[in-house]
């Protein structure tokens, strides 16, 4: 029976979009052996002014249907009233819980910290905590007795989310759990989601589990040498500067990808929308240096997720082509400036599909 992944695609904004384009080069159904169809949706920050951010909530929709999204990096505008955050609107829309970002060693570049050889998956809530807490200050305006104060929140059902995807993530990789939340001094915010890897633990015995506060989180990726892949569950906010940080620490925030999913009831993913964790590059805007490599990976982590929604390996072995096809050619030297490499952005998505069309 032939199947056909609907992807629904949400157009960007600058530097984000031109990667965008660049990467759908490499994914057609000619180079990769697999049927695909793209909806695309115009999430640029002018669209979105236009509509009222009603083009944001049709996308959301219409990944609810398909199940599938790839998303170009967008423009969230500062002022106060606006349009606000695409990705807060996407992630409502989709029911969001669970973000995952991986930072993975690149081949053929020296990580800026020694010993980071496996991957570290950093499994983050993707709703509440810090996000959308109602905030305010009391007081005299820049008087010295001014105070400031937020009301946070955190569902349990998200924390389940969280915390067994850690487990189904760290059991299919045969890593480690590692990490938490500072649940001494929060035992009834933070606690919860401790309780919730503890119980996820529980239904997972043959997975190794090492429950360690955030802090001495941080002190181990710098100081310990890990040899499984690390697979770390987080509060949003922790999740959110984690992220970052274990991206970094593989050479560059774009040499990685970002997985947003909705699971259901039964925690089984219903929705999975990739996209590239870096921002816009206004700078590096119509220069032809970008790094593509975060976005390929997105398409070939989307395609993963594909494999699982149509029940079609065929998909998951399109992904692990065009991932290994990017790779591949890092190793080889086909890297932008920002991984030591002088090739364009366009050179470094046309050596992918000289790849994809040797391997076919």
């Amino acid at each position: 029976m032939t199947t056909t992944a609907t992807i629904v695609v949400c157009d960007g904004d600058e530097t984000g979009q031109e990667l965008l384009d660049e990467s759908l080069r490499a994914m057609t159904p000619e180079l990769l052996g697999v049927d695909l169809s793209f909806v695309h949706y115009d999430l640029s920050l002018e669209n979105r002014r236009r509509s009222n951010n009603e083009v944001v909530r049709e996308a959301a929709a219409a990944m609810v249907e398909t199940g599938l999204g790839l998303k170009a990096a967008t423009i969230t505008p500062p002022e106060i009233g606006g349009v606000g955050s695409p990705n807060r609107l996407l992630r409502e829309g989709i029911g969001g819980s669970v973000i995952v970002r991986t930072g993975r060693r690149i081949p053929g570049v020296t990580p800026p910290v020694v010993g980071t050889n496996k991957p570290i998956i950093v499994v983050r809530m993707a709703v509440g905590d810090a996000y959308g807490a109602r905030e305010g200050r009391d007081g005299e305006a820049g008087g010295v007795d001014e105070s400031a104060w937020r009301t946070e929140r955190i569902e349990r059902s998200v924390c389940r989310a969280v915390a067994e995807y850690s487990f189904v993530a760290a059991e299919a990789a045969q890593g480690l759990v590692y990490g938490g939340p500072k649940w001494t001094v929060s035992p009834t915010y933070e606690g919860m989601l401790k309780e919730e890897m503890d119980a996820a633990a529980q239904r997972h015995p043959t997975v190794k589990y090492h429950p360690v506060l955030i802090d001495a989180l941080y002190a181990g990726l710098i100081t310990e040498m890990h040899e499984r892949t690390l697979v770390i569950p987080s509060l949003n906010r922790d999740g959110d500067c984690l992220s970052d940080l274990v991206l970094a620490m593989f050479g560059s925030i774009a040499g990685a990808e970002s997985v947003l999913m909705s699971l259901d009831e039964d925690l089984h993913i219903k929705v999975a929308m990739a996209e590239a964790p870096h921002g816009t590059a206004p700078s590096l805007r119509g220069k032809n240096v970008a790094n593509p490599m975060a976005m390929l990976l997105a398409g070939a982590a989307l395609l993963d997720q594909a494999a699982g929604h149509l029940d079609d390996d065929r998909y998951q072995v399109a992904g692990a082509r065009l991932r290994q096809a990017t790779l591949d050619g890092a190793a080889e030297g086909f890297r932008t400036f920002d991984l030591g490499g002088d090739s364009s952005t366009s050179g470094v998505v046309d050596d992918v599909i000289a790849r994809l069309r040797a391997s076919l």
